[in-house]
């Protein structure tokens, strides 16, 4: 770990298609040097199949991710090509407004500003691209907003969709 370098707690939402992608990210930033506790829920085996047998209800799960967001100093938003459909990624974006965390969008490769979920277009923080300097100054508290390829944006995207 780099001279300075602190622990940051982070909650990461994603796409559970997209879990291996929780995995790189703290392996990118943990290779840098930077110390991540990530508290967001992965799916093994065993829970995805009480999921799919409909075992765990709605509440529990509400319950379970509000105190992971809870803990967490920063909610880390993987941003793929399936993200902006699934409900449960606006659900923990909500939950995360609501309880005055920062939220950073970070663009998986190959994701769009077109999936950008609803939640993240309205209460980013920033989003940015994929690399190490981007997300650790996300994270950090830059406000920098960035397309797909890393150039700078001059307003967050949901300055885009208003009427």
């Amino acid at each position: 770990m780099p001279t300075g370098s602190k622990r940051r707690h982070v909650f990461i939402s994603h796409h559970h298609q997209d879990d291996a992608k929780v995995t790189e990210l703290t392996n990118l930033l943990a290779g840098s040097g930077h110390d991540i506790r990530n508290s967001s829920v992965r799916l093994k085996p065993e829970n995805q199949r009480r999921m799919d047998e409909k075992r765990v209800s709605d509440a529990t799960i509400a319950r379970i991710l509000r105190m992971k967001i809870s803990w967490a100093g920063t909610v880390v938003v993987l941003i793929g090509k399936d993200t902006h459909t699934r409900p449960w990624v606006n659900w923990e974006i909500d939950k995360a407004n609501e309880q005055g965390k920062r939220i950073v969008g970070v663009y998986l490769r190959g994701g769009t500003e077109a999936d950008i979920p609803p939640s993240l277009a309205k209460y980013s923080s920033t989003i940015v691209k994929w690399n190490t300097a981007s997300i650790m100054g996300a994270i950090d508290g830059s406000n920098t907003f960035q397309t797909p390829a890393g150039a700078l944006r001059s307003s967050s995207p949901g300055d885009t969709y208003k009427c």
